[in-house]
Order: C-alpha cells, then structure tokens, then sequence
C-alpha cells in the first residue's frame, strides 16, 4: 500500500504521513538566529565535498556544480537576496535545499557520509574559533589603552584602598596595569579554550561514524582544525567547548564590571578623580546638571546577562543523555549573544579608556585624607629597631593624635612624633611623604615610580607576543 505523500517535503519527511504544524516549525525553526553560521557551513560544507570527491565517493562533476552552487549562495547572501525560509527549519537545510535548486543531484549527494548532528557541531566550532581570534584582538586593544594611559601616570599619586577606605598610596599608574593584568589573564585564557574549541566532529555523522570510506585528517587540514574529535559520540553531543568560552566572557565581564564600578566612583563628585568623554555619557531628562557615565553602568549590568548565558548553558547539558539531543538547539542563542555582547564591551571600552581625563589634584589631595603613610612610619620604626607589634601600636596612637587634631601625620612636628616613641627623629619626614612611600616600594610589582614604568615596558612587550597571535597559520581555505 502507497504512503501518503506530506504536503511539504523536508530532509526527513520520507518517515513521517502529516506534515509538521505551523506552530511547532515556528517554535522548533532556528533559521532566526542560525543564519550567522552561513558562511562556515559554506566553508565546511565545501572541504567535505572535497574530501568526498578525493574519496571518489561523489564525481569530479559533483564537486564543480556544488562548488558553483555554494559560490553562488555565498554572493547571494553577501548581497541580502538569499530567501531565507522558516520551512526549511535552519540554516542547514535552507542552504541544502537552494544548493539542489540551484544544481540539481549534486546538491543531495552533498550530505553523503554526514549528519546534521555533525555538520552543527562543526559549524558552531568554526564560528566560535572565528569569534575568539577576534576577541584577542579586542582584548589587545583594551590592554594597549591601560598600558598607554598608565605610562602617562606612572608618578600620579593616588590613594589605594582596602574596604573602600583609603590605605596606602599607589600611582594611578599602578592601578591600571591591575587591570592590564587581569586581562591579560583573559586573553591567555581564552587561548587555552581555542585550542579545545578547534577539534573537529565533522565524521560523526548522527552518533556513530558513517560506512563510507571518508578522510577527517584531510578535512580537518583543509579548515583549520588542529586535531578530531576522537569519539563520535562525544563529537555530536559536546558542548563543554561553548561553557568553557562562557566562563572565559564570564570572567572577562567581571574585570569590565569591576573596571566600570571604579569608573563610576572616580567620576562621582565625591571623588572627582577622573572625567569621561561626553560622547559615553548621557544627561538627565529632569536635572540639566547631570553627566551619567552610562556605558560603565551597562557593563556592569551586563555581566549579569552574560553570567545567565553561562548559567543557561549549564543546566542545558546536564540532564543529557548521549548522544544528540534537539535542546542543543538552545546553545546557538546565549553563546551567539555572549560573543556580540564582549565584543561590543571590549570595543567600547577600548576607546573610552583612551579618552579619560584625570584629575592629578584631585586624586593627590584623596591621598592625605586616610592617613595612608601610617604604614610607613611603622616600617619606620620596625627599621629602628622596634617590634612590629609595638611599632604598630606607636603608630596607631599617633594617628588618634592626629585625628583629634584635625590633621595629616605629616603635619606633626618632631617632638608631637616622639610622644609615641623616641626611635622617631628628622629623617622621619621624608617617610611621612607620599612620595617617599611611593619611592620606598622600589621592588617587582611595587607601585615605586621607576617600578611602574618597568612594568609599562614589559607589558608592551607582552602585548607585542603571544597574547594578540591572530593564529593566521590556523586559518581555513576560504569558499
């Protein structure tokens, strides 16, 4: 007895006696948001009709009219003109199935020896690799913004913090290349995670390998990857590759958020430390005075999305069995957003970084209201013999002294010093300066001046290695 033909043909649609409804293509389709994946299923697709070909799994004719048509699709998409259809349910299939308009049986021998499974799986690793190499970049521009501003404030006096409240001083300097180093960080990171991205699935085919005598090796040559995946199980249900991205951006988010939060205090009036370019703020509708450093309170609004694409993803995978699994279908949009929302950061940031206007006076003023040399006249008198202990005790009566005196420990003289302990003599000016504090932390990693410009150079040349590789010798054969 016949089967009933279905009214839409579909790749699958041989299986099945009523067509899908209208409702559940809508909720099932991803050609939505998948259409960014077009050009490296074209490039993937393209290496695995070569591979064909080489295996004389399909004709030398085959392969001219698949490469005709993809070039065909390409431009067409390129130019906007491409009929994305929801029918066709996602990226994939609307590419297959114009390929076979377009050329005929060529177009449906393509999917010889392969699955969709496989195939998404691929794609989704060859946009991701795309997206970091990216990002490095992004991230070297960033990096590049602190280590020129700091150059440019490696003596400007400022106070650090501990709880917010004021603790020793620091250079401005110094407190950049902090950052400088928590990118950094970022960037070899995300390093690490492209190594693990660009392994490819592609010979999976559904979960078991396909019969057909194909060529991984020459397929992974051909685009770029650096080894397979070894099992073909793992290969098709594998996502740990888009977690560990996200937790990368996740980190990366952090050191924005906290950047912005430090960016947002030192704009405040109350600190007045810094000025950012009018072209990152807004004013308010009500109060004309305003100026709203808007784009650091979005990042750190942001971070919060990004944590929930990391979080999403998570709980995607943890309740699948293997292999594959149409919730997969789910990791397209938070990894897609993550990967627009860090690029964008970065690339704001970059620019807006290198457009603070700093208020030297301002910061150097801040740095006499803590007592932030107390420290200092401790090691003083450590130096001289004391107890730490004791040293600290002496020193902390003297900066109550102070405090109902209504001024800085610099501004008592000698003999309201010795009241605390007799160790203390004329040489002890110089300690109770901000400069003489900075000065004295004259080692790797202190905020000394000399130090601070050392570290500029270093980062420069940190910058000018591994860190912004654009791993060109990685690069796909392009369509």
């Amino acid at each position: 007895m016949a089967t009933k033909k279905t009214k839409t043909s579909t790749r699958w649609s041989g299986r099945f006696n009523e067509p899908v409804s209208e409702r559940v293509k809508r909720y099932t389709a991803s050609v939505t948001f998948d259409q960014r994946l077009a050009h490296v299923d074209i490039m993937a697709s393209l290496a695995h009709a070569r591979m064909l070909q080489a295996q004389k799994v399909i004709s030398r004719q085959d392969l001219r009219d698949i490469e005709r048509g993809m070039n065909q699709i390409q431009a067409d998409i390129e130019a906007g003109r491409f009929d994305w259809s929801i029918d066709r349910e996602d990226v994939h299939f609307n590419i297959e199935r114009r390929l076979t308009e377009l050329v005929g049986e060529a177009g449906k021998r393509l999917h010889t020896g392969r699955s969709r499974n496989d195939q998404v799986a691929t794609d989704i690793r060859l946009y991701l690799r795309g997206a970091i190499d990216e990002l490095l970049v992004l991230l070297g521009d960033l990096r590049r913004a602190l280590v020129d501003l700091a150059q440019k404030h490696a003596a400007t006096v400022m106070p650090g913090f501990t709880h917010l409240q004021v603790a020793q001083p620091v250079t401005f300097g110094h407190h950049l290349l902090a950052y400088f180093e928590m990118f950094t960080r970022d960037a070899d990171r995300l390093s690490d995670c492209r190594s693990r991205v660009n392994r490819l699935p592609l010979g999976a085919a559904a979960l078991a390998g396909t019969s057909f005598p194909i060529d991984r090796a020459r397929v992974a040559r051909e685009l770029g990857f650096e080894g397979l995946c070894e099992n073909s199980l793992d290969a098709v249900s594998d996502r740990d590759f888009a977690i560990e991205f996200s937790a990368c951006a996740a980190l990366i988010m952090m050191h924005m958020s906290r950047l912005s939060e430090e960016l947002v205090l030192w704009m405040s009036p109350r600190f007045g430390f810094i000025d950012l370019p009018d072209r990152f703020c807004t004013g308010s509708s009500i109060m004309p005075q305003k100026k709203n450093p808007d784009v650091p309170e979005l990042a750190r609004g942001k971070t919060g999305r990004i944590y929930g694409h990391l979080m999403a993803l998570l709980t995607l995978m943890k309740g699948q069995p293997l292999a594959y699994n149409k919730d997969n279908q789910e990791d397209k949009e938070p990894l897609f957003d993550t990967v627009d929302t860090l690029r964008e950061t970065l690339t704001i940031f970059a620019e807006m970084v290198t457009g603070i206007q700093v208020n030297a006076d301002a910061m150097q003023q801040a740095a006499f209201q803590g007592y932030a040399t107390a420290t200092d006249l401790a090691d003083y008198l450590v130096r001289k013999g004391l107890a730490f202990r004791d040293a600290h005790e002496a020193v902390g009566q003297a900066v109550r002294y102070a405090v109902d005196k209504g001024c800085d420990l610099s501004a008592l003289d000698l003999a309201e010093l010795r009241q605390f302990s007799t160790l203390i003599g004329a040489d002890v000016a110089k300690v109770l300066t901000l400069a003489g504090s900075l000065a004295a932390r004259d080692h790797a990693g202190g905020t000394a001046p000399r130090q601070v410009r050392g570290a500029v150079a270093r980062a420069r040349r940190r910058l000018a290695g591994s860190g912004e590789r654009t791993r060109s010798a990685a690069r796909p054969r392009r369509a």
